[in-house]
């Protein structure tokens, strides 16, 4: 089991602005603010309020669907409202807007830090990989065939070789690494690249999964098989601790199945998220290769002796599927709730004034403010339109996620003190008053709060993940729990075809068998056969 860990400082850099237009359900729907909730004008505004949105032309009205009506729509819903993305021109693709590529910039951020840390250097493969290439691993071709896209012309001509748009690199990266290694000198050799990767899905849902998304995948080349182990394995802890630390996702930390494991690869450790609807997530995944594909592209150095070996490699990945668990981890009706950590904008400040002349003394004190918190590394925007009304922005930023909203008016500013609401906390309980505005009192005030909302969030999902996995002991058992839509946890040493039976029965996979494991003597739950582990399962994305 992962414990709680320790929290680092939120105060990483990160920036957005929302872009206009979006798509929804069929429809163009703007999302400027002035069509949002023109009418609310007060702080407490209900959470579960639906978000209301006009269809370009203003002759209908739509909704955000809450949460808790209806979560596919919600979160199609939110995606559109927040501003994180809109549908490209090619059925399956998406457009990142701003909003949604700050949020993959922050995992980026923290991602290439520890990548580093760990001697990975980062490089780029070329998008474009002859087919021969995909062809010389059975198991690989065999895994990616229907999700390929080919081209075969060229320059108006039809190639000599068809060539494949990158579904994954393990190819052409061990035909580079062919040419790279001869030597035990010249290994470990590790490198990373942050990549679009296209995959021709029949069944996509933004940022979930889309024909083309952005990944970052981890290749590496060692000479030893404990070696290649040890990097899988710490590859998916750095995965670990991001979930944790940064996104305050609770991943359950395992090894794949067989009948789950990448192909091409001899073991699949994986990282696995409870999203709001108690579905699966694969949020991130490593993999020891072996040596199937340095056999394949005969990858080999001469060892200490003079020998000839093949190299054992790793390849590892997180995408921005990662964007979409932390929607489904942490949102609630009404809209997105982010980790401050990965949060764009960590503070709004929302100035209030009624008469003209209150303008100018506000304003001054909204600017002092901006300018302390910037400069104490917070990322904060101040929302100063007068197109809308305060309770309009309170409800738009909400919406957005935004972890801290502060309200000035000029009571405020003769007062030399600011209201403070949290996003995790609804209504007049996440509200304070009279929080002052000297600089090392707000500032303080203000980490510590951003640490609360960070922690919170991760205990809450901790509690909404365990308190929705159920240990069975019979397959009649697995058949309830899955129907009631939670996660089961039970002994299992069946057969790979009595894994795709409870697949056909149920739609449940094998999650992963969990890294941390019950003691004690178990029986497999299907045949009543000793078994050395329990595995998870789940309905997933």
């Amino acid at each position: 089991m992962v414990s709680l860990l320790r929290l680092p400082s939120l105060l990483a850099p990160a920036a957005a602005r929302p872009a206009a237009l979006l798509r929804h359900r069929g429809r163009c729907l703007h999302t400027s603010p002035a069509r949002l909730c023109p009418a609310a004008t007060t702080a407490g505004a209900s959470s579960a309020a639906p978000v209301k949105m006009e269809t370009r032309g203003g002759d209908r009205e739509g909704q955000v669907t809450p949460r808790s009506t209806d979560f596919n729509a919600w979160y199609t819903d939110v995606i559109a409202a927040a501003e994180l993305a809109d549908y490209g021109p090619v059925r399956g693709t998406m457009v990142i807007r701003p909003y949604g590529y700050a949020i993959w910039e922050a995992i980026q951020d923290y991602l290439n830090v520890k990548f580093k840390e760990t001697g990975h250097s980062n490089m780029y493969f070329p998008q474009f990989i002859p087919y021969s290439f995909i062809e010389k691993e059975a198991s690989h071709v065999q895994g990616f065939s229907p999700e390929l896209a080919v081209v075969t012309i060229g320059g108006g001509k039809e190639l000599e070789e068809k060539l494949v748009v990158r579904p994954t690199s393990e190819t052409i990266v061990n035909h580079m690494f062919t040419k790279w290694i001869q030597s035990y000198r010249d290994l470990p050799l590790m490198i990373n690249q942050w990549a679009n990767v296209t995959r021709w899905e029949m069944r996509t849902k933004p940022f979930i999964r889309t024909l083309e998304f952005l990944w970052q995948e981890g290749h590496t080349a060692h000479a030893t098989l404990e070696e290649a182990e040890k990097e899988a394995m710490q590859m998916i802890d750095v995965y670990t601790k991001f979930a944790y630390e940064q996104a305050a996702i609770p991943v359950i930390p395992g090894r794949k199945s067989r009948v789950e494991t990448f192909a091409g690869a001899d073991r699949t450790y994986t990282i696995e998220a409870m999203m709001g609807d108690k579905k699966a997530l694969q949020a991130g995944t490593s993999h020891n290769l072996g040596q199937n594909f340095s056999r394949a592209f005969e990858t080999q150095f001469m060892d200490e002796n003079g020998q000839l070996e093949h190299v054992w490699q790793t390849s590892w990945a997180i995408s921005t599927r990662f964007v979409g668990g932390i929607i489904m981890t942490h949102g609630d009706d009404a809209g997105l709730m982010l980790p401050p950590r990965i949060a764009p904008i960590q503070v709004v400040i929302v100035p209030i004034w009624k008469k003209g002349d209150e303008k100018g003394v506000v304003m001054e004190a909204v600017a002092s403010v901006q300018n302390t918190l910037k400069e104490a590394g917070i990322r904060v925007k101040v929302d100063d339109s007068e197109l809308r009304t305060p309770g309009w922005k309170f409800n738009f930023y909400e919406m957005k996620g935004v972890p801290i909203r502060i309200e000035l008016g000029p009571r405020d500013v003769k007062n030399r003190s600011v209201v403070l609401s949290r996003r995790d906390v609804p209504g007049k309980q996440g509200k304070e008053f009279g929080i002052s505005m000297e600089p090392s009192i707000l500032v303080d005030h203000i980490k510590d709060r951003l640490e609360e909302i960070q922690a919170s969030l991760l205990q809450k999902a901790i509690t909404f993940r365990d308190s929705n996995i159920v240990d069975v002991n019979s397959y009649g058992e697995l058949k309830e729990v899955i129907s009631e839509g939670k996660w089961a946890r039970g002994p299992w040493s069946a057969s790979d075809a009595d894994e795709l039976k409870v697949k056909e029965e149920t739609s449940a996979t094998i999650r992963c068998f969990p890294f941390d494991q019950p003691e004690g003597a178990k029986k497999c739950f299907m045949t009543g056969n000793p078994a050395d582990e329990v595995a998870i399962f789940a309905k997933s994305y």
